[in-house]
């Protein structure tokens, strides 16, 4: 049995003063107040392991050329059988980095230049290879908005217009659909078809990139059409509390961010840190984002910063990157908070996680100590 001793503990639900982390193997046994501060294994602070519920880090890799960046497929718009894992590689630099910030999990997706981009991967950071690095599965990429329409110039069917984007989707939808209703038809479905058919039974959850207030309406009314579990991704152009009220209403999450990207695009002309007020207000299910490498992922748990200042508490930002990120992944059974019988993944630091002079000295992900310092 090990022990790791914290005066300040964040456990991504909860805070306690002077407390300790028992755990053995990759599992945590039990997380309780002590008086036992004359251990050398005693930190400043423990916090839980950050997940990064959406990036591209593996596929959009450090010190190679652009024309290397494998987030986006070129050949067709709709690419239900494109896995992110597979333009994954472990030897980017970004991952060591990651891992060293307390990032420990990511939720790798492809890129957004197509209408369906292919599967999530929810993956270790500090892995050696892609199938060590795999955890699971978090949901089907697409996009809509201004990014699809961008890439007419591509191979394949290309919208030029939103309403075209949908209209590829939704053709092939109802296709699906068809065959579903037909006995015989259903046992005839292509392998595209089959991944419908799993969002078409909310088997699958459709992982939306997503910026405009209008864009989001487009993605509700596409969804009610088919009666899709969604989840809404960026949403960083969204500007009035409404938007937000209505998501929080139908109960559909919102992966936020990033927070601190330029804003390149017309669809982003509307972006503030400031628009965040309107996601606290709302009530709505969040977590946040890095989108590496739009947002360095190391530099994700800085963006916590634009929260507290507007009046959310430490306890509660940080169970942003650690509870909420995990439950819309689907993966709080084993992540997200310390608590007995989660993974012993955490981060301990030198001293006050939002005091900029501080850093993780020790981060240990299942039981093993990954760094320190």
């Amino acid at each position: 049995m090990q022990r790791i001793i914290a005066k300040n503990l964040f456990t991504g639900e909860s805070f306690l003063s002077n407390a300790e982390i028992c755990f053995e193997g990759n599992e945590i046994k039990s997380v309780s107040e002590t008086n036992a501060l004359d251990t050398d294994c005693i930190y400043h602070t423990v916090t839980p392991a950050f997940i990064d519920p959406h990036c591209h880090i593996g596929m959009c890799r450090e010190g190679e050329p652009s024309s290397e960046d494998e987030a986006n497929e070129q050949m067709d718009s709709l690419l239900f059988l494109a896995d992110a894992l597979d333009s994954v590689q472990m030897d980017d630099a970004a991952f060591r980095d990651s891992v060293e910030a307390g990032v420990l999990y990511s939720c790798v997706l492809p890129g957004s230049g197509n209408i369906v981009g292919g599967n999530s991967a929810f993956i270790r950071n500090y892995a050696k290879d892609t199938n060590s690095a795999l955890i699971c599965r978090s949901g089907l990429k697409a996009a809509f908005g201004y990014n699809p329409m961008s890439t007419k110039n591509w191979k394949g069917t290309r919208p030029h217009t939103r309403m075209g984007c949908l209209a590829v989707l939704r053709n092939e939808m109802l296709e699906t659909r068809a065959k579903l209703k037909d006995e015989k038809e259903a046992n005839k479905l292509s392998p595209r078809q089959k991944v419908m058919k799993e969002l078409l039974e909310r088997r699958t959850v459709l992982r939306t990139h997503v910026h405009k207030s209008d864009d989001i309406s487009a993605l509700l009314r596409f969804a009610d059409e088919f009666n899709l579990k969604i989840c809404v991704e960026h949403a960083g152009d969204v500007h009035d509390v409404d938007t937000f009220l209505e998501l929080a209403k139908r109960k559909i999450p919102v992966v936020y961010g990033p927070v601190d990207s330029f804003g390149y695009k017309v669809e982003l002309k509307h972006k503030s840190w400031k628009n965040i007020r309107f996601l606290l207000d709302s009530g709505v299910e969040f977590g946040l984002m890095s989108d590496h490498p739009v947002v360095l992922q190391e530099q994700l748990f800085c963006t916590l910063r634009y929260f507290l200042r507007l009046g959310v508490a430490r306890s509660e930002a940080v169970a942003i990157l650690s509870r909420k990120n995990a439950e819309i992944l689907g993966v709080q059974d084993f992540l997200g908070t310390l608590t007995r019988g989660k993974w012993a993944s955490f981060v301990c630091w030198n001293g006050d996680p939002f005091d900029m002079a501080s850093h993780p000295v020790a981060v240990y992900a299942e039981g093993k100590l990954l760094h320190s310092c």
